[in-house]
């Protein structure tokens, strides 16, 4: 091409169509983050014979017991799925029912000492693995992506876990 001769100037971008764009790739960022805690969750749990489902539910009952009705919300499990779940861990010693001083139709899931022990170990492992992935990025980074997160999940109209029921530390 000469100097006379130019390319043609790109066709300026929609400000929605960017907007959508950067929709599509937040939303796709989020689904693959998502499997990839899944895995972590996965690998933490496997080398003590858990399954996701029961890291998250012991992590959950890390500080306090709980309810049936508010695990129900946090894991995102119906009545039968969560007693399911509730009752294998409960068989392999890691949890207690007891009974709830507010309803003395309901019971309250609590971690037995055997299960305050795993429940440690496994949200110790989860949270390396999870810094590791992290590693690369830097401390305003790290800040800016749990701000925003933490912005996001807040926005959500199924809200997760509070806070307190994911200490730092177990």
């Amino acid at each position: 091409m000469t100097t006379e001769q130019t390319a043609p100037a790109p066709a300026p971008v929609k400000a929605a169509e960017a907007d959508d764009a950067a929709a599509a790739g937040l939303a796709s960022a989020l689904v693959r983050l998502t499997q990839m805690l899944q895995h972590v969750l996965a690998e933490a749990g496997r080398g003590h014979g858990l399954t996701p489902q029961q890291v998250q539910l012991l992590c959950a009952l890390s500080s306090g017991p709980v309810g049936m009705s508010e695990l129900s919300r946090w894991l995102r499990l119906g009545k039968s799925g969560l007693t399911g779940l509730v009752d294998r861990v409960e068989r392999r010693g890691l949890l207690a029912r007891t009974p709830d001083a507010d309803d003395g139709r309901a019971c309250r899931i609590a971690l037995t000492p055997a299960g305050e022990e795993l429940a440690g170990r496994a949200h110790a492992e989860v949270t390396a693995r999870i810094a590791g992935m992290a590693a690369g990025l830097a401390a305003g980074e790290r800040a800016a992506l749990t701000d925003a997160v933490t912005r996001i999940l807040d926005a959500a109209p199924c809200r997760t876990p509070s806070p307190e029921a994911w200490p730092d530390q177990v």
